[in-house]
């Protein structure tokens, strides 16, 4: 064959070459084309969950800004009455405060009243203490000359001196001394009476000579005290431990009637009209 035949041959090679190498572009291209796609798909599927997510995300927080309203409201009414109560309470405590002030300052107006009354009986009383120590000190200095007055006198049974009242002001004495109980009496002619733990009875009197006669009832038996003179210390014994009874006789009334009295030793019998 001649080189002029062989011409058609070399283009149908390069023909197809190029018809492969567009055959394989297409489906490198189909291929890219498919992958694409597919990202894309998966992008608009993610698109599409972050939408959905950004819209209840969205509502969420609708949701949460209308409660926060609700309770920012409602807080606020709290917070409004809680002020009002605050103020209500507030005076309150003002009013009790200035009643506590106003009692509190009548209180001390009714204390310095009362201290300056009592201050005034504290005067009052003052000047009693001093009149009754004036007095105690006038009575301690009559007692003192009532008793450089009482005389002392020799009994009839005993040569002791024994310390006479002459009247009742010295009796009183002789009693405040208290070494002796002392009853005074007053003795009817003929009639026997109880004084002390004995009894006695007038059987004469001599008002122009002082001087008298009576008996004495102790211990079961009778004494007889004959013509005795007046403001002398008539003495006898008695008891179950015999001890010294002493009568005085201090005035003759009458003819009828004496009065003098009895004195007695400390803890003895208890006197007949207690029996």
């Amino acid at each position: 064959m001649s080189e002029l035949d062989n011409p058609p041959r070399t283009y149908s090679g390069a023909l197809l070459a190029v018809l492969a190498i567009a055959l394989l572009c297409a489906i490198g291209g189909l291929v890219w084309a498919y992958t694409l796609s597919g990202r894309l798909a998966h992008q608009e599927a993610a698109l599409a969950d972050q939408n959905q997510q950004s819209a209840k995300l969205s509502a969420e927080l609708r949701e949460t800004d209308a409660r926060l309203k609700v309770a920012t409201d409602e807080l606020g009414k709290s917070l409004g009455l809680t002020q009002k109560q605050l103020d209500s309470r507030a005076q309150e405590i003002l009013r009790r405060e200035q009643a506590d002030s106003a009692r509190l300052e009548s209180a001390q107006k009714q204390t310095a009243q009362q201290v300056n009354a009592v201050s005034s009986e504290v005067s009052n009383v003052k000047t009693d203490v001093g009149g009754v120590k004036t007095d105690v000190a006038k009575t301690q200095t009559d007692l003192a000359n009532t008793m450089t007055q009482l005389q002392s006198m020799k009994g009839d049974l005993s040569n002791q001196n024994s310390l006479i009242a002459r009247n009742h002001d010295e009796l009183e004495v002789l009693k405040h001394r208290g070494d002796r109980n002392y009853y005074e009496f007053t003795l009817n002619r003929g009639k026997r009476t109880p004084v002390g733990t004995v009894s006695l009875e007038l059987r004469k009197a001599d008002m122009k000579r002082s001087r008298f006669t009576l008996y004495v009832y102790a211990d079961d038996r009778r004494y007889e005290k004959k013509d005795r003179n007046v403001d002398e210390p008539l003495q006898f014994y008695s008891g179950k431990e015999p001890a010294l009874y002493e009568i005085v006789v201090n005035t003759i009334n009458s003819k009828n009637q004496v009065s003098g009295y009895l004195s007695t030793p400390k803890g003895g019998a208890a006197p007949v009209s207690a029996q």
